[in-house]
C-alpha cells in the first residue's frame, strides 16, 4: 500500500453491515454442464437444494445483515422470500451485470460490505460465512478491501467480498481470480485470498462427486 503525500487513501473497509448477493439465472437453466450426468429433474433438484443451503447459511450467519438474490426466474425470487431474502428479478445481460444490480439493492439498504456468493458451494454454512468475514475484518484496509475465495483449480472465484461494496466491479468468468486481483490493485485497495470450505463448488460431474464425498448427498 502506498504511503506519503501522494498516496491514494480511500474509504476504510467496514464489515459492520455486510450483505450477501446471491446470483442465479434460474432453476431450469443453471448447471447445464451437468446435463450428461443428470437428467433435467435431477439437475433441478440439485440446484434447488444448493440454493436452499446457501440461503439458509446467509440467513443464519451472524455477520450477514441481509441477502439479495438476483435472478431471471420468479420462482427463485419466491424461494428467496421463503428464506427472508430479497428476490430481485432482473433480466441483466450477464452474470456480472446481475451482481451489480443486486449490489445496488444492498447499498440502498445501507450495506458497508457485499459478499457475492454463488449458489453452487456445497459446503456453505453459517460458520463458513462468518469465518470468512471475521478473517477479512482482521485485515487492516485503510483504502478498502477486496477478498476472494479461489476455486479448487486456482483460477476462478467462488466468493467475492468487497468493502466499500462498489470499490471494484465483479469480474466473474474465465481467470476471475487474477482479474479481481488486478481490479483491487487498480482501485488502490488491499487484496486478500482466503481458503476454507467455500473453495469447493459444483460445475462438473467431477466436482459433484467430490462435493458429495465431502458433505454427503446434495438432494438430487
Amino acid at each position: 500500500m502506498e504511503s506519503g503525500p501522494g498516496a491514494r487513501i480511500g474509504p476504510e473497509a467496514s464489515f459492520a453491515r455486510t450483505w450477501a448477493v446471491v446470483p442465479i439465472r434460474g432453476l431450469s437453466t443453471a448447471k447445464t454442464r451437468l446435463g450428461p450426468e443428470l437428467d433435467p429433474d435431477e439437475r433441478r433438484r440439485l440446484v434447488v437444494a444448493m440454493l436452499r443451503r446457501t440461503l439458509t447459511a446467509t440467513r443464519d450467519a451472524a455477520a450477514i445483515s441481509g441477502t439479495v438474490v438476483v435472478t431471471k426466474d420468479p420462482e427463485v425470487a419466491g424461494l428467496a422470500q421463503e428464506h427472508q431474502a430479497i428476490g430481485l428479478v432482473e433480466h441483466a445481460p450477464d452474470l456480472n451485470a446481475a451482481i451489480v444490480a443486486g449490489r445496488s439493492v444492498a447499498i440502498a439498504r445501507g450495506a458497508s460490505a457485499v459478499l457475492v456468493l454463488p449458489a453452487d458451494l456445497p459446503a456453505v454454512d453459517p460458520a463458513a460465512i462468518d469465518g470468512l468475514i471475521v478473517r477479512a475484518a482482521a485485515r487492516e484496509a485503510p483504502s478498502g478491501l477486496v477478498a476472494v475465495v479461489p476455486d479448487r483449480h486456482g483460477r476462478g472465484t467462488n466468493a467475492l467480498l468487497t468493502s466499500p461494496p462498489a470499490i471494484v466491479d465483479p469480474r466473474f468468468g474465465e481467470d476471475s481470480r487474477a482479474l479481481h486481483r488486478a481490479a483491487a490493485a487498480a482501485a488502490g485497495a488491499s487484496f486478500l485470498e482466503l481458503g476454507g470450505p467455500l473453495a469447493l463448488d459444483v460445475d462438473t460431474a467431477a466436482d459433484l462427486a467430490i462435493a458429495e464425498a465431502t458433505v454427503g448427498p446434495l438432494g438430487r
